[in-house]
C-alpha cells in the first residue's frame, strides 16, 4: 500500500478557512478507486509536544492499495479540481509519501 499525507498551511487561517478546506478534501480526495483509508481534518491544538510539528493547519491522509491507484488519482479531474479551487489558499504544502503495511 502507499500512504499519502499531505499537510496544508494556510495563508489566513481562519477557523473558518480551515474548516472550508477540510470539506472540500471530504467533497474531492475521497471515494478515489483503489483507497484503503481516508481522513481530513484540522491540527489538534492540544497536542503541543515538543517533538510535535504543528506547521499545518489541514492534514490529508490517504493510503491507496497500489502505486498504481495513486498514479491514477493524482491526474484525477476532480483531484485537479480540489487543486484549482484552494491553491490559492495555500501558504505550504508538503507531502509525504511512503509504502505502508497492515
Amino acid at each position: 500500500m502507499l500512504s499519502h499525507d499531505v499537510y496544508f498551511t494556510l495563508a489566513e487561517p481562519t477557523t473558518d478557512n480551515i474548516n472550508a478546506l477540510a470539506a472540500e478534501c471530504r467533497e474531492y480526495l475521497s471515494g478515489h478507486p483503489g483507497t484503503v483509508f481516508f481522513a481530513a481534518g484540522p491540527c489538534n491544538p492540544d497536542l503541543d509536544r515538543p517533538v510535535n510539528d504543528r506547521d499545518f493547519h489541514v492534514a490529508l491522509h490517504v493510503v491507496f492499495e497500489s502505486r498504481e491507484a495513486h498514479d491514477i488519482y493524482q491526474t484525477d479531474p476532480r483531484h485537479l479540481t480540489f487543486i484549482e479551487r484552494n491553491k490559492a489558499s495555500w501558504a505550504k504544502v508538503r507531502v509525504f509519501d511512503s509504502d505502508v503495511e497492515a
